[in-house]
Parts: structure tokens; C-alpha cells; sequence
């Protein structure tokens, strides 16, 4: 790469093991896969989530999140508030460390899988100030 500072051994990038088009380059990143401990617990909280993002539901659960004053991103707020139901606060109170940081994953994915007229007219929750 001439010009940009780097500087391979030899000049060549094949040699220093970087060749643009090595199976290594083009594979696209694949987050690891954490097996889920309590899985019927896990699934009862994964449910009250699923239930809420519906795209029947959705703008009916952020209208609720709306009035709460909190903001949608804030998991354990909503949680909280028992805008999930009070069996997924329960729920989510019994599951582990790993676990409960899987489901903020799927809470969040949910959160932003949320259509784009939706998220327009709930702007406010999804500000991040």
C-alpha cells in the first residue's frame, strides 16, 4: 500500500498474509452464541417482549412507555414499571447474568425492528438525550 504509511515486508501484501481476498476478509462477523440456562423462563420474558413489538401492539407499548415518561432503550425502566407484565419482571428477576443480557439484546433488537412511521411518531422515546 504505497502512500498510506503502511509498510509490508518486501512490499507485498500476499506475503504479509493480508490478501484482500482470503476467506478471512469476506466473511461477514457472526456474534457467538450463548446457550440460554433457564430456557422456560427465558422464553416467558422473550414472550411479554414479542407480545409488545407485534405490529398490532407496538404503538399501543411505546404509547404506554410515552406516558411512563421513559425513554423506550431503558430495558430495566420499562421492565420496572411492569409495562411487560408483572410476570416478566418476575421472570426476568430469576434469570442469570447471561441470560438476562441476552434478553436486553432481544429487547433492544425488538426496539429498533419497530417500523419507521411508528418510530417517527414516537420520536421522543427514541432520542437519546
Amino acid at each position: 500500500m504505497k502512500g498510506h504509511g503502511f509498510s509490508f515486508p518486501g512490499g507485498n501484501q500476499e506475503r504479509a498474509g493480508l490478501d484482500p481476498l482470503s476467506e478471512s476478509h469476506t466473511t461477514m462477523f457472526e456474534q457467538a452464541t450463548i446457550p440460554v440456562q433457564n430456557e422456560s423462563t427465558f422464553a416467558e420474558v422473550k414472550h411479554a417482549i414479542d407480545d409488545a413489538f407485534t405490529p398490532a401492539q407496538a404503538a399501543v407499548f411505546l404509547k404506554t412507555v410515552g406516558s411512563a415518561r421513559l425513554r423506550v432503550r431503558q430495558f430495566e425502566s420499562v421492565l420496572a414499571h411492569g409495562l411487560l407484565g408483572s410476570q416478566a419482571q418476575k421472570s426476568y428477576a430469576a434469570l442469570g447474568d447471561a441470560d438476562r443480557g441476552q434478553i436486553r439484546e432481544h429487547y433492544l433488537r425488538s426496539v429498533e425492528r419497530v417500523a419507521p412511521e411508528i418510530r417517527q411518531k414516537f420520536f421522543r422515546l427514541y432520542a437519546s438525550y
